[in-house]
């Protein structure tokens, strides 16, 4: 596939890095040289420097026989141009943008984006998908990664094991003998830095950190067998008022569980506008660093707080503040996957990685076959794939023990008739079923070639 990546940031980067690794043809284009140099010297792939917009450039940069194109760049405005030119121009058929603005995402535009209109065939919006991820990090508080499949009837915990952990030193084996009836597999372990798909015989330690797939209705009874305790998170504090916070109090509000949100947001302007959008969140106009204005915001009584400024180390001191005056959870905004080591000694329960959601969001639709959903862990080093099963998948027809998946691929999870059940070896995936695999980065395309479709299928 050929594919054009319009911006060389951090997630136009992450998307060329998947993507060269599985041998499509990618052209990254973007108006520094720097960060073209950047993709070129790292990555196998081709760089062009200019403005992704102008038709001149695209041109250059393959546009007339390109499959894809995804235009990343940090305005919308050229994301939407560079999608119009690509249509109106040179006809690509897949052109993927992300937006950020609100007004362009509200619903009252959503015809704008018609072939017929401003041809954009899939829209990407970084806030939404944070924020969603704020809420996902609140249903499970205790796991420091979390994320919904199979249309919210399963779900992938990452749950950090200590000396609490009733199952340390047991055999994954074993844990299907203890707990019978519990719908929930291990697919991934990091140990020591490093992140592996376990084999049966393999033990969890103290210091490890799991990613456990589970039936949505286990979530609780899998966060108690890891020895982690849970609780209703009904008051929140969230510091940072701009897009990504107002979203997330957004969804707060909108929630079925009645939550009490406060705001805490530096820029008077910023604080203003999200008083007025926001109906049941108590917004107020300081720096959320401040002792006297967290104690105002009532830190010490809170359930949890977001740290979701624009700024990393900004969230990250003032998640650190907020547990040092009694808030039991801590979840923060972190861009800089390096910081991220950093988290666990300052005390951070939980972060979000918007690059992270929002490469997941881009690549759920780039995947072959009937990919449903795809979610990167950690630095890239792993996916989470959904997909539904076709008849001319070579999984279909097979019982799970003799499909041939490589090492570094698990499956988490089965849906059968809308059933979600815990995958075994006697279990037959048929057409029509839908799978979770976990795959580490090297496996992903072994897990699309046994995901796809062939030609005869059409």
């Amino acid at each position: 596939m050929k594919v054009i990546i319009c911006g060389a940031g951090q997630v136009g980067w992450q998307i060329a890095r998947h993507l060269s690794g599985e041998l499509n043809d990618v052209t990254v284009v973007d108006n520094n040289p720097e960060l073209v140099r950047r993709a070129t010297d790292t990555l196998d792939v081709q760089g062009i420097a200019g403005f992704a917009s102008y038709p001149d450039v695209l041109e250059r940069a393959g546009a007339e026989d390109a499959d894809m194109i995804i235009a990343a760049t940090h305005s919308d405005e050229v994301n939407m141009v560079t999608c119009q030119i690509a249509h109106s121009v040179f006809s690509i058929q897949r052109k993927i943008a992300r937006l950020r603005s609100k007004s362009y995402l509200d619903a009252i535009y959503s015809d704008l984006y018609r072939r017929d209109h401003l041809p954009i065939d899939v829209v990407i919006s970084p806030e939404r998908e944070v924020a969603a991820a704020a809420m996902q990090r609140l249903s499970a508080p205790s796991a420091f990664d979390t994320e919904t499949f199979i249309d919210g009837k399963a779900q992938l915990l990452g749950i950090a094991i200590d000396e609490e952990c009733p199952v340390v030193n047991t055999p994954l084996r074993q844990l299907t003998d203890l707990f019978s009836t519990l719908r929930a597999i291990v697919v991934g372990i990091r140990r020591d830095g490093t992140l592996f798909a376990p084999e049966p015989k393999d033990q969890l330690f103290i210091g490890d950190e799991c990613y456990v797939f589970t039936h949505a209705e286990d979530v609780d009874r899998t966060m108690e067998v890891f020895g982690k305790t849970e609780k209703k998170r009904d008051r929140i504090v969230i510091i940072g008022g701009g897009n990504v916070g107002l979203e997330v109090a957004k969804s707060l509000e909108s929630s079925s569980r009645r939550v009490r949100a406060k705001m805490i947001e530096r820029d008077r302007p910023c604080a203003e506008r999200a008083a007025e959008t926001l109906e049941r969140t108590i917004v107020l106009n300081g720096d959320g660093l401040d002792r006297s204005l967290l104690a105002e915001a009532g830190i010490d009584r809170a359930d949890a707080v977001l740290a979701v400024t624009d700024d990393d180390k900004t969230n990250m001191l003032a998640a650190v503040r907020a547990k040092a005056e009694g808030c039991p959870l801590a979840i923060a905004l972190v861009n800089d996957p390096s910081l991220v080591p950093l988290m666990a000694p300052l005390g951070v329960d939980a972060y979000i990685n918007p690059r992270s959601t929002t490469v997941s969001s881009i690549l759920r639709h780039i995947r072959h076959g009937k990919v449903r959903q795809v979610y990167s862990l950690g630095d890239a080093e792993a996916e989470v794939i959904e997909a539904e099963v076709l008849s001319t998948s070579p999984m279909a027809g097979q019982m799970i023990r003799d499909i041939d998946f490589p090492e570094g691929v698990l499956v988490g999870a089965v849906c059968k008739g809308g059933e979600v059940l815990r995958p075994a070896g006697s279990l037959r995936i048929d057409e029509g079923d839908i799978v979770a695999l976990f795959a580490m980065a090297d496996d992903v395309p072994e897990v699309e070639r046994l995901m796809q479709v062939s030609f005869d299928f059409f």
